[in-house]
């Protein structure tokens, strides 16, 4: 069957019909532990009775306005959000590349409303994603996706992860601000130390720089804490959200202090979809659930049981599973195979997993599971690692029968 839609996903064979929780049922009738969350996206799981309510309340009543007007769930979404974080000011966006965006205008706005127009560069990562727009991928700096989108906006100094010297040697005049994500996605699960995050925090302020961090994929209980800029004890200026902030209901945001945003005025920066009445109103639901009390320490717990069932799980299969990485429900599994094999093989076994850069699958659960789900997807990885063992094992047969031959 031909598609009318764009060929830019490799779309695996199979479509879905319902959700439930931590389940996807397939047009075809078969039920899939889904811990890939739609790429972190489905944070409360599927169906969940509160979204819903909120969905339909808000929908009966009013789906969009313009930001020509003041809309109250917006304003209840930005005050409960900078009350409980760093930040003074929130701008809602339809998706993490428009709050990356965002965060960028900020930064280079902050230093030409200082008087410094100069200091537009920004320090960012290898093996970072930051999204798909020409600005956010020549922000990563991954040459896989600048491919034919050149000239690539400039602007960006790429410098090895977790390189604190290659930081300090990447500052120039022109520099603005450092952007890291806390923990990488894409990127293959890749934790930045809270003794890096500390690092950069202070060198930010010593060199009169701003911290920007994307939390797009990490942010909103991922991790274990609200935002998982909280393990280092640290703060940042400017920050992008979205993903788990709507719940599977396109919704992001970029947020600020009031320095960082002294640029930000009337007239600087704008959306039309972005903050309307309905994906607000499904944000607040979202964080009527993820601030109850004990909430995140349940994701903490689940992600303490889940890195232990999968230490024990790579014990039994290190032919397979070559490292493990993550916090919280963002774990990461570096494979010995090809990842999409190891996708493919969990599919065959009703998981839902995602790959990821580096040879990583990555495993982003809704937050809402427990230790029945936990058990559930570890005894399919443990099925597809054996499928895959012995794949293995007949490749390495084969080698050794040819060689004799």
């Amino acid at each position: 069957m031909t598609s009318s839609l764009l060929p830019t996903y490799a779309r695996a064979p199979i479509a879905f019909e319902r959700g439930e929780g931590a389940w996807l049922t397939s047009t075809t009738g078969e039920r899939f532990l889904d811990f890939g969350g739609g790429i972190a996206v489905a944070s409360l799981g599927y169906s969940h009775p509160h979204l819903i309510k909120a969905l339909h309340e808000q929908g009966d009543k009013l789906w969009h306005t313009s930001n020509l007007f003041q809309i109250p769930q917006a304003e209840r979404l930005a005050e409960r959000l900078t009350a409980v974080s760093f930040a003074d000011f929130v701008f809602f966006t339809n998706s993490g590349a428009e709050a990356m965006e965002g965060v960028i205008k900020t930064a280079r706005k902050y230093h030409a409303a200082c008087g410094h127009p100069e200091k537009n560069r920004i320090i960012t990562f290898q093996g970072a994603f930051h999204g798909r727009t020409l600005a956010t991928i020549a922000a990563a700096g991954n040459e896989k996706y600048l491919d034919g989108f050149e000239p690539r906006l400039p602007g960006f100094d790429n410098v090895p992860f977790g390189d604190l010297e290659a930081v300090k040697a990447a500052i120039k005049p022109e520099t603005g601000a450092i952007l890291i994500e806390p923990i990488q996605g894409e990127g293959g699960i890749r934790v930045v130390s809270p003794d890096f995050l500390q690092a950069l925090r202070k060198l930010c302020d010593e060199q009169g720089l701003l911290l920007l961090l994307d939390e797009v994929q990490s942010g909103v209980g991922r991790s274990g804490k609200l935002f998982a800029y909280e393990w280092a004890g640290v703060e940042p200026d400017v920050m992008a959200i979205a993903k788990g902030i709507g719940g599977g209901f396109p919704l992001g945001a970029f947020m600020a202090t009031r320095e960082a945003a002294k640029g930000m005025v009337v007239g600087t920066h704008g959306s039309t979809y972005g903050g309307n009445p309905l994906a607000t109103s499904i944000g607040n639901a979202v964080l009527d659930i993820v601030l109850e009390p004990s909430f995140l320490a349940h994701v903490e717990a689940t992600g303490v049981l889940l890195q232990q069932r999968l230490v024990a799980l790579r014990e039994r299969h290190p032919e397979v599973i070559a490292e493990l990485r993550g916090a919280g429900l963002m774990r990461g599994i570096k494979v010995t195979l090809p990842v999409a094999d190891f996708a493919a093989a969990a599919r065959a076994e009703k998981l839902l997993v995602i790959p990821a850069g580096d040879n990583v699958v990555r495993l982003l659960p809704p937050l809402i599971i427990g230790e029945e789900e936990v058990d559930g997807a570890i005894e399919r990885l443990d099925a597809a690692c054996a499928a895959l063992k012995a794949r293995i094992n007949a490749n390495s047969s084969s080698l050794l029968s040819g060689a004799a031959e």
